[in-house]
């Protein structure tokens, strides 16, 4: 089943408050759907962030991209996001994940355990289960608008993690190198679909865009060297031939909800004018 086009910016900082909450009101304005906020030590506090946004916006969806389930406990992580859904309005979408390939070192200066693949992937489910008992099982706290449950984004690229995705994800992102083609998604998708069965067609499928256009992103490091032509990560071209290239990766594989930099909210605004709502 073909899924409308839906678009998110990622977003971690800016200079003051004011920046901040200017931000989100834009990508509201521009037709964004989401503005998503990653988890790391180097970004602002995605629950916080993610809070003013919304209550500076009235459409526009807020999400996490994505919580690292070792840093938290399972429950009171629960509780704070059914607040973050009652002040939002029912908004939130809570992405989760097993941790970055480099979060073991912010769990380090946390203090907190950040264990084997299979213990971080067991945290997940934990966090997945407490958060539906918060919105809407024998747990649940006053407040939240999002009755069952808000929208669950799980970042995925290996089996362990699609197996998961595929029993609990309503959305999935596939976690793919910057250097994948076309092609290479068809495997996760693949093993997504085996592990859905009749339920496949509701996962809405995500990719997330590295570079938009010829400029690269401003907090890339020096030497840093775009994904070569054809790969997922990187979209150039008029917004006619991107919305195009877009369309038929969401005709062959099912993609719809495409992500990008903040930075980027601006050039890529003419793609999501083209695309929002087919």
């Amino acid at each position: 089943m073909t899924k409308d086009f839906r678009f998110g910016i990622v977003a971690g900082y800016a200079p003051d408050a004011a920046t901040w909450t200017g931000l989100a009101r834009r990508a509201e304005g521009l037709g964004y759907s989401t503005m998503l906020v990653p988890d790391t030590l180097g970004t602002l506090p995605p629950l916080p962030a993610l809070t003013a946004a919304a209550t500076a916006t009235t459409t526009l969806r807020v999400g996490t991209f994505v919580l690292a389930a070792p840093y938290r406990n399972p429950r009171q992580l629960a509780w704070e996001l059914a607040g973050l859904d009652f002040l939002s309005g029912g908004r939130l979408e809570v992405g989760v994940g097993a941790g970055r390939v480099d979060a073991r070192q912010d769990a380090e200066a946390l203090g907190v355990p950040y264990g084997t693949a299979g213990e971080r992937i067991a945290q997940v489910e934990s966090v997945i289960g407490e958060v539906r008992s918060a919105f809407g099982g024998s747990g649940r706290f006053t407040g939240a608008v999002q009755r069952q449950s808000p929208p669950i984004l799980i970042a995925a690229s290996g089996e362990r993690m699609l197996s998961v995705a595929a029993k609990e994800a309503d959305i999935v992102a596939l976690a793919v190198p910057p250097s994948a083609t076309d092609e290479d998604l068809r495997r996760p998708i693949g093993v997504l679909r085996d592990g859905a069965g009749a339920r496949f067609d509701q996962i809405e499928l995500s990719v997330n865009l590295l570079q938009v256009g010829a400029e690269p992103p401003p907090w890339v490091p020096a030497g840093y060297r775009p994904p070569g032509s054809g790969a997922v990560a990187l979209l150039d071209g008029s917004p006619r031939e991107m919305a195009d290239l877009l369309l038929r990766r969401r005709d062959e594989l099912g993609v719809s909800y495409v992500t990008l930099a903040g930075s980027y909210a601006e050039t890529f605004a003419p793609v999501v004018e083209l695309l929002n709502g087919r």
